[in-house]
């Protein structure tokens, strides 16, 4: 057999495996909507779609509770229920002996309800530390909270936190600043902030109560001193004229009594006795 031939051939062949290969049509998966995210408890509609015009079987494949709504040759309409955990949602179809399949994780969220700030102490000097607290009860996904401290609309510091920790903590950032004379000016509060745009979510955004500090100047040592030393003039010499005024009062109360006993006597004698 001559080259060309043999070339002939192979191209022949070629065309033949290529052509027979693209009979088969290929189709997809999709599910609606991709990306799920509920609260504890919740409910959610879920609809598995094929681009395969007769499918020879299809579903949802999931752990939790479901039910179907509707249904035709290319799609199926599932109710999910009671959601009480993160879980991932299959949907299947199977088209000339072969099956595709999407898959898409369900999130709970719990949003934070709830912010609480402490300032300790709430009454401190100028030049001294005070430490700033705050608390978030039962938020879920922790990963995807932030929480600012916050002065004012100023951020004094944030913190995240990761993946590891466990839902359904409480989650806690604290701060530690000196305290300035400005700082008497200004509120204090937390931020409480769930981003879950990443998941198809929202962003959830929860703030505590304003607080404020009692700032003061602290007294320098040479001034207590002095305020000492006046405090105690002035009360000894409160003291020493309480006790002058008694004992004149008791001097002046003798002098008119005894007075006044001589002359009631005097009146009281005989006129026979009178000079």
């Amino acid at each position: 057999m001559s080259s060309f031939g043999f070339g002939t051939l192979t191209v022949a062949l070629f065309a033949l495996v290529c052509c027979s290969g693209s009979d088969e049509k290929a189709f997809e998966v999709h599910m609606r909507p991709e990306k799920l995210i509920v609260e504890p408890k919740e409910s959610l509609k879920v609809n598995c779609s094929t681009t395969c015009d007769q499918p020879e079987v299809g579903g949802l494949e999931t752990s939790l509770n479901k039910i179907l709504l509707a249904e035709q040759a290319q799609w199926k309409h599932y109710l999910i229920s009671n959601i009480s955990h993160d879980t991932v949602l299959w949907c299947h179809f199977t088209c000339s002996g072969k099956q595709e399949s999407m898959s898409s994780n369900v999130s709970v969220y719990q949003p934070p309800k709830q912010v609480f700030l402490t300032l300790q102490p709430t009454w401190v000097a100028v030049g001294k530390s005070f430490t700033i607290e705050c608390r978030v009860p039962a938020v879920e996904p922790l990963d995807r909270l932030t929480l600012f401290l916050l002065r004012g609309n100023e951020t004094l510091h944030s913190q995240t936190f990761g993946k590891a920790a466990p839902a359904l903590q409480e989650a806690t950032a604290t701060f530690s600043s000196t305290a300035h004379r400005e700082d008497g000016h200004h509120n204090f509060s937390c931020l409480a902030e769930l981003n879950l745009t990443s998941r198809g979510g929202d962003v959830f955004q929860k703030h505590s109560a304003p607080k404020m500090l009692e700032i003061y100047e602290p007294v320098p040592d040479s001034q207590m001193v002095i305020i000492v030393i006046v405090v105690s003039v002035l009360l000894f010499l409160f003291v020493t004229s309480v006790l002058l005024c008694f004992i004149f009062s008791q001097h002046w109360r003798q002098r008119r009594t005894g007075t006044y006993g001589v002359r009631a006597a005097w009146r009281r004698l005989p006129q026979a006795f009178r000079p």
